[in-house]
C-alpha cells in the first residue's frame, strides 16, 4: 500500500477536509470520544453503515494516525478502537461542526429532524483526562 501521507493534499485546509471526509469519518470519532469500543459496538451505534464501510473508514483514520487499534491476545480475539491524541484533538473540530449543523437546521426550520449532539462538555472532558 502507498504511503498514506503521500496521496494527501499540500494545502492545510485541503488536508484537513481529507483526513475527515467521507460519511462516517467523523460519525465514527464522535463515537470514539467516549473512549474506546469494539467493532460490533460501533455497528450497533451505527446501524446504518455496513461492516464493511465502517473498516474501511477505520482502517484510514488508522493509517492517518487519529485512530489506534489494539489486538488482544484471547479467545475469541478482541480488538478496540480508541482515538489517539491526534484524533482527540479534532473534538473541537466535531463539535464545532455539530453545532453549525443545529444552527443551520434552525435556520431552515428543520431543528425538530436531528438528534441531538451528545458530546460531553469541554471541562468534563478535561477532568477525565486529567
Amino acid at each position: 500500500m502507498a504511503d498514506p501521507m503521500k496521496r494527501l493534499p499540500m494545502q492545510p485546509v485541503e488536508r484537513a477536509l481529507k483526513v475527515i471526509s467521507g460519511r462516517w469519518k467523523a460519525i465514527i470519532l464522535y463515537q470514539l470520544f467516549d473512549g474506546p469500543k469494539r467493532l460490533s459496538e460501533l455497528k450497533t451505534l451505527l446501524p446504518r453503515i455496513s461492516q464493511k464501510v465502517l473498516i474501511q473508514q477505520l482502517r484510514e483514520m488508522e493509517e492517518h494516525g487519529l485512530v489506534h487499534r489494539e489486538i488482544f491476545r484471547q479467545v475469541p480475539p478482541r480488538v478496540d478502537y480508541s482515538t489517539t491524541a491526534l484524533g482527540l484533538s479534532l473534538e473541537p473540530v466535531i463539535r464545532s461542526l455539530c453545532d453549525w449543523g443545529r444552527k443551520h437546521a434552525a435556520d431552515l426550520d428543520e431543528l425538530d429532524t436531528l438528534s441531538e449532539c451528545r458530546l460531553p462538555p469541554v471541562d468534563v472532558r478535561a477532568a477525565e483526562m486529567a
